[in-house]
């Protein structure tokens, strides 16, 4: 009879399936191409075909959250899994801000080195401030600026309204002499048409398929606000119920198949999108626009990014407090060759 019995659990435990797990995730802008493109394939087809998981995708724009709740309700447990932009979250942590500083990155490749050396600070804010676990980072296209006004160089920015994309570009604007604006992206380009607002700032195929360039008359390609890095985490005691093996296989599958293409498209997107605003260059997403673009001069850049290291980034090191500041010269700092005195 032990016999039978023994060999009847044996049996039970090699035929049994697997346990799959049940994600409830909540992905960043519908309408964008970083959720169409990567964000649903990975979540709706690639992880689960990889491992044994159950995915519930929505958005949070589809759910109505507040742009500033999204990552506290993933840390109490309202879902397991969410991503947007960093920048949303700064109001309860200052610190994260340090993660995309306008103007020290022009390229996807100089973006991505700045990501990869934040990435530890990142990932302690995230389980201090939210009780989550970073699983990603990656990029919308740089955040450029449209404006609706002749412009021909940063210094044309001052006493213009201007609709910034995060707390430190809100700032580089004042410190410019420009009036930092709050508008959701979605009533920009009525406040651009009756003057609400002189510019706006956003990824370049944001404001294009959001038909910006019909409100607005000049581009300046320099990512004044940043890349907008959007971050991708989970619930900490979510991910911690995880088995080793399920937490090594959900790490490996999203960097291979979500990260790496998203950062892999970056560049590439913003020469297409920036030649779909102007007409410079083939534009394979539409009809292109005729947009005018502004060539920002070098000796203008210069003055633009010693104002960014002399008084945005004290600012911020002084509201981060701790040892964040020390924590980035070591770095993103080195990376990018500044250092916040």
């Amino acid at each position: 009879m032990k016999r039978t019995l023994s060999l009847l659990a044996a049996t039970t435990t090699f035929v049994a399936p697997a346990f799959a797990e049940d994600l409830s995730v909540v992905g960043s802008w519908s309408s964008l191409p970083l959720h169409k493109a990567y964000e649903a394939p990975f979540w709706s087809e690639t992880l689960p075909g990889a491992g044994d998981f159950k995915v519930e995708l929505t958005t949070h724009n589809q759910m109505g959250l507040g742009l500033s709740e999204i990552y506290p309700l993933l840390g109490q447990g309202v879902y397991d899994v969410a991503m947007t932009v960093a920048d949303y979250a700064v109001g309860d942590a200052p610190e994260l801000e340090g993660l995309d500083v306008p103007l020290l990155a022009l390229t996807a490749d100089e973006a991505r080195a700045m990501v990869d050396a934040a990435r530890p600070m990142v990932a302690d804010i995230y389980r201090a401030r939210f009780n989550a676990e970073v699983l990603a980072i990656a990029p919308y296209p740089p955040q450029v600026v449209f404006c609706n006004a002749e412009i021909n160089s940063f210094s044309d920015l001052a006493g213009l309204k201007v609709r910034a994309s995060g707390r430190m570009t809100a700032l580089f604007l004042e410190a410019l002499g420009a009036e930092g604006v709050n508008v959701s992206f979605s009533e920009v380009p009525g406040a651009l048409q009756n003057g609400v607002v002189d510019c706006a700032v956003t990824g370049a195929g944001s404001g294009y398929s959001a038909g910006w360039w019909e409100v607005s008359t000049h581009l300046l390609p320099i990512p004044l606000g940043g890349w907008d890095h959007v971050v991708t985490a989970m619930n900490a005691d979510r991910w911690n119920a995880l088995s080793p093996d399920k937490q090594n296989l959900v790490r490996d599958q999203i960097s291979s198949g979500f990260e790496e293409p998203a950062w892999a498209s970056a560049q590439d997107a913003l020469v297409n999108d920036i030649a779909c605003l102007t007409g410079n260059g083939e534009c394979a997403s539409g009809d292109a626009r005729d947009m005018v673009l502004v060539d920002i001069s070098d000796a203008d850049f210069e003055t633009a990014r010693g104002i960014l290291v002399g008084d945005v980034l004290p600012d911020w090191a002084e509201r981060a407090g701790g040892d964040w500041a020390a924590r980035w010269n070591d770095s993103v700092g080195q990376v990018v060759g500044v250092t916040i005195k």
